[in-house]
């Protein structure tokens, strides 16, 4: 809902800076006049144009601000995964609108076959500095459009590419906004850059081209990087290569330290962009190793080609550079609800992290009246190598976490409706598999009105 809402308002600004500054005769010429001219579908072809074209670079000037990764967006959404969902559907709506800047501009044809050219406008005024770079800027912008149309169809097909070709292509998208700045600059009419449209197009398309630059540098996240060492890997469980492994990192003094349920960006070599992994410990939990350096656990499923061969490729004293933390799955509720955890799979792990800060000894000084509920979700209970480990964390709690598990294997599958035993309304904590969490948040809108909070840590 809060994705939709952003979205909306600023579509709906657009669109009334836009009308601020469109001619008044709007809507008010016939589309074909009594001598067969088609002057108002030549005008509603123009006012298209122009207005499609404005969604489009004015969305991807802010996909290009959500990219940045700033502490700002983390805390407005909710949390780094909402801006990252907000950055994928701010890009798609710009997708969308430039195919609708496309079609307005391709109806050329079609109203000129039937009508003819009677009442065609005449070009527009443009800055007088860009007045001759016109027929460059209408080349450059169809081609970009053509290209954005790829790579957002490959976007959304990210699940058939590699995670490191996918990091790539996206790499090239600050290129692509900066071509279509020129464009949108070089074509825009004069009377646009009057108040109130001008500041706000020209504010946008600074601070997006701002953004484009920042990432092409590669400075994204800079501030926030650190270089670490690996302490110690560990394969848990008797799986092989489908067992998830357990990687100790050793932080730098520079280090700020976490919250229990956050996220960190972590690249192990140069080859692979960095991935989302959350932090499976809670601050001071591991202490610190024989040199002072504060200690954290990233718990990795192989869930991909990459994550596959990381068993076999990391190694002791391996350097890692990680950009963090990110992410608010705190598990900080409304005391008027009843918290319930939920977890499914992976997803464990932020829960992880808060049971070990609920331990004796590394309390935050948070009280908490009443236990937590916790569900956790297993395809085989017998087999699950975190399975044992949490429930020692869950028994160990102060106070201790009533858990509940759902293994598949034994036909103990969790629905929404085994929530409900718990009394009050409910303030529901989830991170696993998608398909469960639609479950839970369709449940959610219903009479009950449950509170959901869902990170997913899909970056893409």
């Amino acid at each position: 809902m809060r994705i939709k809402v952003v979205l909306g308002i600023g579509l709906l600004g657009i669109t009334l800076a836009w009308l601020a500054v469109v001619p008044p005769d709007l809507g008010v010429t016939p589309l074909v006049d009594a001598q067969g001219a088609a002057l108002g579908w030549w005008q509603l072809r123009q006012h298209a144009l122009y207005l499609t074209g404005l969604w489009s670079i004015s969305l991807m000037a802010l996909a290009m601000l959500l990219a940045l990764r700033l502490p700002l967006f983390d805390r407005l959404m909710g949390g780094m995964d909402q801006v990252y969902r907000l950055h994928k559907w701010t890009g798609i709506a710009a997708a969308l609108s430039a195919m609708g800047h496309w079609g307005a501009k391709e109806s050329s044809g079609l109203i000129k076959s039937l009508w003819g050219r009677v009442g065609r406008p005449e070009h527009d005024a443009v800055l007088p500095w860009l007045t001759d770079a016109r027929g460059f800027a209408k080349d450059l912008g169809e081609w970009a459009f053509y290209l954005l149309l790829a790579m957002v169809a490959l976007t959304l097909l990210s699940r058939l590419l590699p995670y490191k070709h996918w990091h790539l292509l996206h790499r090239a998208m600050p290129a692509l906004f900066l071509a279509l700045v020129l464009h949108a600059v070089a074509l825009m009419p004069l009377t646009f850059w009057a108040l109130p449209l001008g500041l706000l197009m020209g504010t946008l398309l600074a601070l997006g081209s701002l953004a484009a630059v920042w990432s092409l540098a590669g400075w994204i996240g800079r501030s926030r990087s650190h270089a670490g060492r690996i302490q110690s890997v560990e394969a848990l469980g008797d799986a092989g290569t489908d067992a998830p492994i357990e990687v100790i990192c050793a932080m730098p003094p520079r280090w700020r330290g976490h919250r229990a349920g956050q996220f960190v960006f972590v690249r192990f070599d140069g080859t692979e962009g960095a991935h989302p992994f959350t932090i499976a410990s809670a601050p001071h939990a591991l202490g610190t190793s024989p040199e002072g350096e504060r200690l954290l656990r990233l718990v990795i499923k192989p869930l991909g080609d990459y994550t596959r061969t990381l068993q076999q490729r990391l190694r002791a004293g391996q350097r890692v550079d990680i950009e963090g933390p990110y992410g608010r799955f705190d598990g900080k509720g409304s005391r008027r609800r009843q918290q319930v955890w939920v977890a499914a799979g992976v997803g464990v792990t932020p829960f992880l992290a808060l049971l070990e800060a609920r331990q004796p000894g590394l309390s935050t000084g948070r009280s908490d009246p009443t236990p937590v509920p916790m569900h956790y979700c297993t395809r085989d209970a017998r087999r699950d190598p975190l399975l044992a480990r949490l429930r020692v964390l869950c028994a160990q709690a102060v106070p201790p976490v009533p858990l509940t598990v759902h293994s598949e294997a034994q036909g103990q599958r969790l629905r929404p409706q085994d929530l409900q035993d718990a009394p009050g309304p409910l303030d529901i904590w989830f991170c696993g598999p998608q398909g469960l969490g639609d479950a839970l948040h369709a449940h959610a809108r219903g009479p009950n009105r449950w509170r959901l909070h869902r990170e997913s840590f899909v970056m893409r």
